[in-house]
């Protein structure tokens, strides 16, 4: 089958490998869309991934095409997205319930092979069957959602917050609609991207700037979210908590970034500074909320992109060209 192979540090080709075969409790997917996320540029910086080659790609849906010997629950044709996690289930993390922070994470994509392919395999229990209005081209973007659902557990948000988000790309308009919807007086966002503004704005944000200074909010917001993963707008938003309010790191920012932080101002003003990692007893409820239509595709999916192109489409990525960015085998 044709897959794109992170073959190197800084190299990404197409190329032929061999058909996945399911194991007992597998199935094979024939992937309909795989998306492109921030992992795939850290795995391509020769971050997260354990060692490459690795045919990437954690983000996506297509059809079952091949089951395992001890498959039930799901039949060749039917649709599904997939949950890209693989835990141990027996280290302490997981047996304290805190899954995503495995002691021996893995992960479809990033670890094993994954959707940037023309078929890929995935246990059956990481498989989420589509109801029939949903295209499966566009489910890609459950995993994503799946990882914003995360950060709302985290945070616990109380009604009539004011949430200021830092980054206007694909996660940054999820943690948006996600705000929206749950409760928030208002939710700003920024970005130094233009086109990027204008879709937040196209969504309905309270209000969208380069700066948070261009803000009129002396006193800070409630919830301040980084969705970046760049130092900068990290540093500036830790500066704009409110009194009692809360930080999220939700970006994934680079092994080497550092920022100051000033321990008297979170005690004397109870800051939390808190994290989002990746997925947690959430890829259903995201799938759930997909299909109730809480983010519209046409918005969130600006470029579809042969696999042949996978290359092109990294480097499209990184320059911060587009939202979700997904390949299409």
């Amino acid at each position: 089958m044709k897959a794109a192979v992170i073959e190197s540090v800084g190299r990404a080709v197409v190329t032929e490998v061999p058909d996945p075969t399911p194991g007992p409790r597998e199935v094979v997917v024939e992937v309909a869309a795989c998306g492109l996320c921030g992992t795939d540029l850290h795995i391509l910086q020769g971050e997260f991934a354990p060692k490459l080659p690795i045919v990437p790609g954690h983000e996506f849906a297509g059809q079952v095409v091949g089951v395992g010997t001890q498959v039930t629950e799901v039949s060749v044709g039917d649709r599904v997205a997939v949950d890209p996690s693989l835990y141990c289930y027996e280290c302490r993390q997981c047996r304290s319930g805190h899954n995503n922070l495995c002691e021996r994470w893995a992960a479809i994509g990033v670890t094993t092979a994954g959707g940037a392919a023309q078929y890929a395999v995935a246990p059956v229990a990481n498989c989420v069957k589509l109801p029939e209005h949903v295209r499966t081209q566009d489910a890609a973007l459950i995993e994503p959602l799946s990882c914003a659902v995360r950060g709302y557990d985290i945070l616990r948000s109380r009604l009539a917050t004011h949430v200021l988000i830092y980054g206007s790309g694909t996660m940054g308009l999820m943690m948006l609609e996600l705000a929206k919807r749950t409760g928030a007086a208002r939710v700003d966002v920024v970005d130094i991207n233009p086109a990027r503004l204008e879709t937040a704005r196209l969504l309905g944000v309270s209000a969208a700037a380069a700066s948070a200074d261009e803000l009129e909010r002396a006193q800070g917001w409630d919830v301040v979210i980084d969705a970046t993963g760049n130092a900068a707008a990290i540093q500036d938003g830790l500066d704009r908590v409110a009194k009692a309010g809360t930080f999220l790191q939700f970006g994934v920012a680079d092994y080497a970034t550092r920022v100051t932080i000033d321990p008297y101002r979170i005690y004397n003003q109870e800051i939390t500074i808190t994290g989002s990692m990746a997925v947690l007893h959430s890829y259903e409820r995201a799938a759930e909320l997909f299909a109730n239509g809480v983010l519209d595709p046409e918005v969130f999916i600006s470029d579809r992109i042969p696999l042949e192109r996978y290359p092109e489409a990294l480097n499209q990525f990184a320059a911060g060209v587009g939202r979700k960015i997904v390949v299409v085998p």
